[in-house]
């Protein structure tokens, strides 16, 4: 969407600005980089949060929400699928569609996986050997919402949690919009936890009046999300440990300049920490991407983000195949 209006033709001049959007680098000064997923002043952080919601359950959700400004004194912390459907309800028909298409695509490509999951046995002397596949009763899923809506974190998540065969699916996300409570009410969700950040991890985990305790806590967020997941894994099932957001583009000069630019930005935006990288095979194309890179930069609301994100990345030129190869691995 960010591509709308601008022009298609790239130069492979010089860009006006006093530093490149992305280093340039040759492939000896690339940086092999193995992050932490977990911070450790996050962590502490998180711990204290989550040892208050443990310990005082609701009351505490309640009272970081509050203090994080995602509710005011009164409103609604559990919202019902009632509530949800109301929200559906608002929403325009193509936003509707787009809704009802996304969770159908999911849905299919979750059915495959979920088909591919198959139990096993193998007879040995004196019985049987194998495993059984089950869902767990009930899932938790987190989506960010702090800088704006994903509702594809919603869909992602709590899809594949009905098809897995979940009985029971709550999904938590700060400042709810009507689209992502739509997207919760069309998934399937039984309820949304207007909330965020750590407290809503928490919550998922050990429970916050009607929603929880799950028993796995899945999807993506922020540094202190990921730090929650670390304190509750053990307690409850999480999927993984996600640090920033890592993006890189192996092209040559075949590739669109305007669509590898808005690939590094679609993740450039999603976190100052996040790393879009661009290996080439072609001067041209770099060229090409890093004007592509101003232009888009220039009508990009999330532009601020994106842009110091960018100065964690950087693009590099190689000669084979292979050596692209090499570096990507």
């Amino acid at each position: 969407p960010h591509l709308a209006g601008l022009p298609r033709a790239f130069s492979t001049s010089p860009t006006t600005m006093s530093a490149p959007v992305l280093r340039r680098l040759k492939p000896a000064e690339i940086p092999v980089i193995r992050r932490d997923p977990v911070d450790p002043k996050a962590r502490d952080i998180a711990a204290a949060i989550v040892d208050a919601v443990k310990a005082r359950g609701e009351e505490a959700v309640r009272e970081y929400a509050e203090k994080f400004g995602e509710l005011k004194p009164g409103e609604d912390l559990i919202l019902p699928r009632s509530k949800l459907e109301a929200a559906w309800n608002t929403l325009d028909q193509a936003t509707q569609k787009m809704l009802v298409r996304t969770t159908h695509r999911v849905r299919r490509f979750a059915l495959v996986q979920r088909e591919a999951i198959t139990e096993a046995q193998l007879d040995i002397p004196g019985g049987a050997a194998g495993h059984t596949v089950a869902a767990v009763e009930n899932a938790g899923c987190y989506a960010p919402g702090g800088r704006y809506p994903l509702p594809s974190s919603v869909i992602m998540t709590v899809t594949t949690a009905r098809v897995a065969g979940c009985k029971k699916v709550w999904a938590a996300t700060p400042r709810p919009t009507p689209v992502t409570l739509g997207a919760a009410f069309i998934a399937g969700a039984d309820a949304v936890l207007a909330v965020g950040g750590a407290h809503a991890i928490a919550a998922l985990a050990y429970g916050c009046g009607s929603v929880g305790p799950s028993d796995c806590v899945v999807g993506p967020g922020n540094q202190y999300v990921t730090a929650a997941k670390s304190l509750i894994a053990g307690r409850v099932a999480i999927d993984m440990l996600a640090g920033p957001s890592e993006c890189l583009v192996i092209a040559d000069d075949s590739a669109d300049p305007a669509v590898v630019a808005a690939d590094l930005l679609a993740q450039a935006e999603h976190d100052p920490q996040a790393l879009p990288s661009l290996v080439s095979l072609s001067e041209a194309l770099i060229a090409g991407v890093e004007a592509e890179l101003v232009r888009q930069l220039a009508v990009l609301p999330t532009a601020d983000i994106a842009r110091e994100a960018c100065k964690n990345g950087y693009a590099v030129l190689v000669s084979t195949e292979e050596e692209a190869i090499e570096i990507s691995d």
